[in-house]
């Protein structure tokens, strides 16, 4: 009798019919700060030719040959369930070269798209071991994205430029310089991860696997122990909770980081796929590729611009909240400065008089060392 998984383990899912994009511009999916930095380069005379020069100091044919050499490739041999979903999410996003995936040996769930010249993706065994069929489905489709997008190219130089930055930390200005680029980086980085995750929802279309598996990545396998309503308030919780020293931290926290936390990746993801521009991609409306040549770095910057104006409005995080009411003008803020950064919590509204019962302290760990997956 099956009990609905394969000889490896995975579990079988009916097949189904996806909805493909042909000619899709990755502007599509893209999040407004990585469309925006991402149109700018494409625009930028000689970008092409400078990047070519520099690949000759990157590890990229070393990374290559280490992959080649010491991992699994996939193809209708070996890995075969994934080399169907690698040429599907392909089909899906209308990407015409299929890139090589390997698979390597590795416990930690992590996957990559790295490459100057050619993208080549990268899974780790401990990801293919974690997740089932349509949660795979979404990281491939999310790999895909990267790769669709050209995001490689800049995974690439981020990766060298990392390793440079410890080679040289023995010069302090040295060090600095190269620092300031890789944070830099990173930020966009963040970014352009989101904008991966969307690719992946548009592979999968399958928005609770994209849920389960982002969950997985944060507490394991342990699905009946977890909740995707309980992780995603999660989110809501780290964004609204505590106040400004809390708002400091998470910018501490987050900084070293080449991805978002995976609550917040969650949520964003959720935010999107309930979004009218998700439906009219889903209906088939959408940029093209052969539009990307027509594309106005100003109107990117502006609509980057106009998001970030937009969610600092929202945030409920406690300095976002800040900068609204300097923005605003608001009247009771030397009152709020004066009773220190106590004053900035989001414990509520304060009672007549502009005074404000103390309330006990949130201590909730945000020393622990965050950890950088996917």
């Amino acid at each position: 009798m099956s009990d609905g998984h394969d000889q490896d383990g995975h579990e079988q899912v009916p097949s189904r019919q996806r909805r493909r994009f042909p000619g899709i511009s990755s502007r599509a999916y893209e999040h407004p700060a990585d469309r925006s930095a991402l149109v700018a380069l494409r625009k930028l005379s000689g970008f092409d030719t400078v990047f070519k020069a520099l690949s000759g100091l990157l590890p990229e044919r070393s990374l290559r040959l280490l992959f080649l050499s010491d991992s699994v490739r996939v193809s209708d041999q070996q890995f075969a369930h994934l080399n169907a979903m690698l040429r599907d999410a392909c089909h899906i996003l209308d990407l015409e070269k299929v890139p090589p995936m390997y698979v390597n040996q590795d416990p930690q769930p992590n996957a990559m798209c790295i490459g100057l010249d050619e993208p080549i993706i990268v899974v780790t065994t401990g990801l293919v071991e974690l997740l089932d069929e349509e949660e795979m489905r979404a990281v491939v489709g999310h790999e895909v994205g990267h790769a669709l997008s050209g995001h490689s190219v800049y995974r690439t130089i981020l990766l060298f430029l990392t390793s440079l930055a410890v080679r040289v930390a023995w010069i302090p200005l040295g060090n600095l310089a190269i620092m300031a680029i890789v944070t830099g980086l990173r930020e966009w980085f963040r970014k352009s991860e989101l904008s991966a995750d969307r690719a992946g929802l548009l592979v999968g279309q399958d928005l609770q696997a994209s849920m389960r598996g982002l969950m997985k990545i944060a507490g394991g396998n342990h699905l009946h122990e977890m909740n995707v309503d309980a992780f995603l308030a999660q989110a809501e919780e780290y964004e609204a909770g505590g106040d400004l020293r809390d708002s400091v931290l998470k910018i501490l926290n987050v900084l070293p980081r080449s991805h978002p936390f995976t609550t917040v990746r969650a949520a964003e993801l959720k935010k999107w796929a309930e979004s009218r521009d998700y439906q009219r991609i889903m209906d088939g409306h959408y940029p093209r590729r052969d539009e990307d040549k027509d594309t106005s770095v100003r109107d990117s910057w502006r609509e980057s611009a106009n998001h970030y104006s937009t969610q600092v409005k929202s945030s409920k995080d406690p300095l976002m909240k800040l900068v609204t009411d300097l923005a605003g003008g608001a009247g009771d803020l030397g009152d709020r400065v004066r009773r220190g950064f106590g004053g900035f919590t989001n414990s509520g509204p304060r009672p007549p008089g502009g005074s404000q019962p103390p309330g006990p302290s949130d201590s909730r760990g945000d020393d622990a060392p965050p950890r950088d997956d996917r």
